[in-house]
């Protein structure tokens, strides 16, 4: 056997708590291998099987948590904060004093698993079902696997999922194969087979022309399509609504659109990194899986209707961003449905006077707001519309749809554009005036939420069995792209994505519509120049008003019980 398919193990049962197997090798349908880590309670030794929780990703089975973000590492509860704790995964340590076997995969190309690298790709995630599989057949493993992580660990989740692997129960920095010096710089154990040279290195490296893979029907994208549909095996997903940039959507969608008997939606603040590793979530996660993995169903998980679908965090009151303990103090409440069927679609609508009303603007003549387009957050790129003063405590719930008419024009001696990015921002302030902000990704200041459209992919498919009046349903094939001609207005529905508010009596809430990026957005901006180039989008951007252009945001208000 070659020393490509030589099972390397390293087994220490002296100085874990646990069993820990390093490299253990998993042979692939393709005739290629995955590497991964294997952390077990001892008592697998001596023949007890054991529900396996997995993760498969890019960041490295190796690298210690320590090492990959040490400030966010001193900041993990101390249970998780272990010798072998890794970035958005299980804790070893616990989840094996907890009667788990915790495997942890490198993703193909990846650290000590060989192959190109091509991350979420159609293999890649075919190698993870491989994986799967071969974990629910050991002689240590029960027959059942989860699957546990946060961010890309979570993504992936729903991919192979779809795939409906044997075994599946339950969902829930470079490091390239043959990179050299990864010992050297703490980023776990060299290569088992050696370094590779930059030749190598760079044939095995996938790049991705995403300038030119546009459209979710283009070759290298429409392999990644897969249906939520046939995601059937019990879901636990968990949405954080400070994640508005990130991973808030999917999670939602996820929800609604998988096609499991038993699925459920948790919504959580707080950064992207901590909220894993809190107590309570840890106990909630326990709790999930143990009913679906181990039989032990303490909260009624298994029986339909026990456990309430929704379980929301109610946005209320200024306790500060990047305060973990400030939104603990958040009120949570249950639902059985999303969106709420008691859901109240409100529309406010848009004034020339840059006010945000509840009642529809009286007959005026035609004219229109001029913001300068690939906005930087200037004033000048920004149009801003504020409300009235509620006069009532106002729960804002669910999705969010503006309805704008928009055009373009070019500036006095410029060429003409031919494209119109619109970025919304909904804002809430204090009855004082301030702005109240919520945590982002990164533990950033953020607004109520944001969304975002281009104008030439305005395009909605209304015979598609997702497409909601709160929720549009874009295709976004090559097929879809519109023409956008200057001085032409066009009416656009705009996403923004979802959301939790309370708004106090005396508060306000402000839309914002802009260019570009502006306050709040953090690390995820929209500053591609080759995306963003002058050449299609620098000029001036319009809104419209007049009898014939009714611009209005539809809030879901829900009605105070």
């Amino acid at each position: 056997m070659s020393a490509q398919h030589r099972n390397i193990l390293t087994v220490d049962s002296k100085s874990f708590s646990y069993i820990f197997e390093q490299n253990v090798t998993v042979p692939l349908g393709n005739g290629g291998i995955i590497r991964c880590n294997v952390y077990k309670p001892k008592e697998a030794s001596v023949g007890t099987k054991f529900p396996v929780l997995m993760t498969y990703g890019p960041y490295g089975k190796d690298v210690p948590y320590k090492d990959f973000n040490p400030k966010s590492f001193s900041e993990v509860h101390p249970t998780h904060r272990t010798e072998h704790s890794a970035w958005e995964t299980p804790t070893p340590q616990f989840w094996t004093d907890n009667g788990y076997i915790v495997i942890r995969a490198d993703e193909i190309g990846v650290g000590q698993s060989p192959g190109v690298l091509h991350v979420k790709s159609a293999a890649s995630i075919e190698g993870f079902r491989d994986v799967i599989e071969w974990a629910a057949e050991q002689e240590w493993c029960s027959g059942k696997v989860g699957l546990l992580g946060v961010s890309y660990y979570a993504a992936t989740q729903w991919q192979v999922a779809s795939l409906q692997p044997k075994g599946l129960a339950a969902i829930v920095a470079p490091n390239q194969y043959g990179l050299p010096g990864r010992a050297a710089r703490n980023w776990g154990p060299d290569t088992v087979e050696g370094d590779l040279s930059s030749e190598e290195l760079n044939a095995n490296r996938y790049e991705a022309v995403l300038h030119e893979q546009r459209y979710r029907d283009d070759k290298s994208l429409s392999s990644l399509n897969f249906n939520l549909e046939d995601v059937t095996v019990p879901v636990l997903s968990v949405a954080n609504l400070g994640g508005s940039l990130l991973h808030l959507r999917g999670n939602v969608l996820g929800y609604l659109w998988a096609g499991s008997d038993f699925k459920y939606l948790r919504f959580i603040t707080g950064r992207h990194d901590l909220p894993f590793y809190y107590p309570e979530e840890v106990e909630i996660q326990k709790s999930f899986l143990d009913a679906w993995l181990k039989g032990d169903d303490r909260e009624g998980w298994t029986k339909k209707g026990a456990v309430p679908a929704i379980d929301l965090v109610l946005r209320q009151g200024n306790v500060g961003y990047n305060n973990s303990q400030g939104e603990k103090s958040f009120l949570r409440r249950k639902e059985n449905e999303w969106p709420l069927a008691r859901t109240k679609y409100t529309p406010f609508y848009l004034t020339a006077k840059n006010a945000l009303q509840c009642d529809l603007p009286k007959q005026q003549q035609p004219t229109k707001l001029t913001y300068q387009a690939l906005g930087e957050g200037r004033p000048e790129d920004i149009l801003t519309f504020t409300s009235p003063l509620f006069d009532s405590e106002t729960e804002v719930t669910g999705h969010i749809v503006a309805h704008l008419n928009v055009s373009i024009s070019r500036y006095r001696w410029g060429d003409s554009p031919s494209d119109l990015d619109l970025f919304l921002t909904l804002r809430h302030l204090s009855p004082s005036g301030e702005e109240i902000f919520y945590t982002g990704s990164t533990g950033e200041p953020v607004p109520v939420t944001k969304g975002w459209l281009r104008v030439s992919l305005r395009k909605t498919n209304s015979q598609h069995p997702r497409h909601r009046n709160w929720l549009p349903y874009r295709d976004f094939y090559s097929t879809d792209v519109l023409p956008v001609v200057p001085n032409d207005v066009y009416l656009v529905e705009v996403e923004l994505w979802p959301t939790n508010v309370v708004v106090e009596s005396g508060g306000r809430l402000v839309l914002e519509v802009s260019s570009g990026d502006t306050s709040g957005t953090g690390f995820w901006g929209h500053d591609d120049p080759i995306d963003r180039s002058d050449d299609i989008f620098k000029g001036q951007n319009h809104i419209h008003f007049g009898p014939n252009f009714v611009n209005y945001i539809v809030l879901p208000i829900i009605p105070m019980r």
